[in-house]
C-alpha cells in the first residue's frame, strides 16, 4: 500500500503527506454529512427514481394489545 501511495503521490506531483490529505479530504470532505444512513441512502437512490417496497400484510391477531399502566 505504501508503494502504491508513493506512486500516486509522484504521479500527482505531491508529497505522500499531501496525497494522504487529498485522499482524506475527498473521502470526508470539509463538511462531513450529519445525515443518518437512511437519509444518505435515500439521497443516493433519488436520481434513480428511488425504491418502492411492498409491505407484507400483517397477520390478524385475536388477542388484546398489551397495556403499559
Amino acid at each position: 500500500m505504501k508503494k502504491r501511495l508513493e506512486e500516486r503521490a509522484t504521479l500527482n506531483g505531491r508529497s505522500i503527506e499531501a496525497e494522504i490529505k487529498v485522499i482524506l479530504h475527498d473521502a470526508v470532505g470539509e463538511n462531513p454529512s450529519s445525515d443518518n444512513l437512511a437519509v444518505l441512502i435515500r439521497k443516493h437512490m433519488a436520481p434513480l427514481g428511488g425504491v418502492e417496497l411492498e409491505l407484507p400484510p400483517r397477520p390478524v391477531s385475536d388477542r388484546e394489545p398489551p397495556t403499559f399502566d
